[in-house]
């Protein structure tokens, strides 16, 4: 128990806590809700006179995606006495610093968007919820390179740290409760950081990079200028997935990657595959690559928050408009693919815009002086469905 933490539970009125808690720490004398529901809990301690005392019993930190946030949007002002957190347990057991740790909860929410996070980032710790634990969390990392540190029961009587395969996590029953840590490498020793969870997205270098930094052949890469806007449409942010349709040298996977979201890259030209895993390494990415065609390349996948589609012909598109995304943003050259595209799209209940992007960028002359070099245009369809 946190130091103090003894003394205010003789001087509580009422004492709120999981069975666990309230079984271990809870006096006689005092008045007991159990948690299950946080609602009745907030209306007790909300009763409480002003010369009265209620205490609530948490695991941890309560600070720490803890009861604090819920004690203080009730208007219900606390003295916290913090305890070691279960990240903090995990990390001393596992023996890695954790600086660079992302921390996602799991805790009343889709859990769609913590396993994106251990899909996109190298270390992230999940505080894991019944129902969205560790066999569930391993089971959407099917397809990305990971290792999983899972610790039941920390500080308990039936504490336990496994490190494992996400393929033999899934298999398994866990203990509750449990904190998960997702690795791509176990003993790879992180670089020396400046800020908690990682380097903060966007980039410190920007977006719509310039063509010169990725690997590509013969000029086959969505223009920077046209990047640019595609991200604007597909909005790549931590907690999302991308698929990126023929995805050739894999420029706007790996842009939505530096963004934050998980990638899947479908590209069924192997030398292009080769490309894209020299692409995604420069830039200090993961991104998954598919090599196949869509739309049989797609059927396996998880479903997607957002999907650009860079080629593959109106099955890719038709195949996209009905994978479960929020947004596609299907980029077009040829005009009487527009059309069909838009259809396509409002057929399977998007909102559908579009815009011509023509840029001239300027090109310098061999006596020196300048001129504007036209681009080819392109076409951005772009569908969205509301939340």
């Amino acid at each position: 128990m946190a130091p103090g933490g003894a003394e205010a539970l003789e001087q509580a009125r009422l004492v709120v806590g999981g069975r666990r808690h309230l079984d271990a720490y809870a006096p006689d004398s005092s008045r007991r809700v159990e948690l299950g529901p946080l609602e009745p809990a907030l209306n007790a301690l909300g009763a409480l006179s002003g010369d009265e005392h209620g205490v609530v019993l948490a695991s941890g930190d309560p600070g720490f995606f803890g009861a604090v946030r819920a004690l203080r949007e009730r208007g219900i002002r606390c003295t916290v006495l913090p305890a070691t957190s279960s990240v903090q347990r995990l990390m001393a057991r596992a023996g890695r610093s954790w600086d660079d740790v992302s921390v996602v909860s799991a805790h009343g929410r889709d859990l769609s968007a913590a396993i994106n996070v251990c899909r996109a980032r190298p270390a992230v710790a999940v505080l894991t919820a019944p129902k969205a634990g560790p066999a569930q969390i391993a089971s959407g990392l099917a397809g990305w390179r990971r290792t999983m540190i899972v610790a039941e029961d920390l500080g308990g009587p039936n504490e336990s740290v496994v490190t494992i395969d996400p393929a033999d996590a899934a298999k398994r029953t866990w203990f509750e409760p449990n904190v998960v840590l997702c690795l791509a490498e176990v003993d790879e020793v992180p670089e020396r950081g400046w800020m908690a969870g990682g380097e903060p997205v966007p980039p410190a270098t920007g977006w719509a990079l310039s063509e010169d930094e990725f690997s590509h052949r013969d000029g086959m890469i969505t223009k920077a200028e046209v990047r640019a806007v595609a991200l604007s449409k597909l909005a790549p942010r931590p907690g999302t997935l991308v698929w990126d349709v023929g995805a050739g040298s894999g420029s706007v996977a790996v842009e939505c990657a530096r963004l934050g979201a998980a990638t899947i890259a479908i590209e069924k030209d192997e030398a292009q595959a080769v490309r894209m895993v020299t692409n995604a390494a420069g830039h200090g990415v993961d991104v998954r690559i598919e090599e196949g065609e869509a739309p049989q390349a797609l059927r396996d996948l998880p479903k997607p928050d957002a999907i650009f589609v860079g080629g593959g012909g109106t099955e890719a598109v038709t195949a996209c408009a009905h994978a479960g995304a929020t947004r596609v943003v299907v980029a077009l050259a040829a005009l009487d693919r527009v059309g069909p595209t838009r259809e396509t799209l409002r057929s399977a209940g998007y909102e559908v815009e579009g815009v011509q992007l023509a840029a001239s960028r300027l090109a310098e002359l061999p006596d020196g002086s300048s001129r504007m070099e036209a681009a080819n245009p392109v076409v951005l369809i772009t569908g969205r469905k509301k939340a």
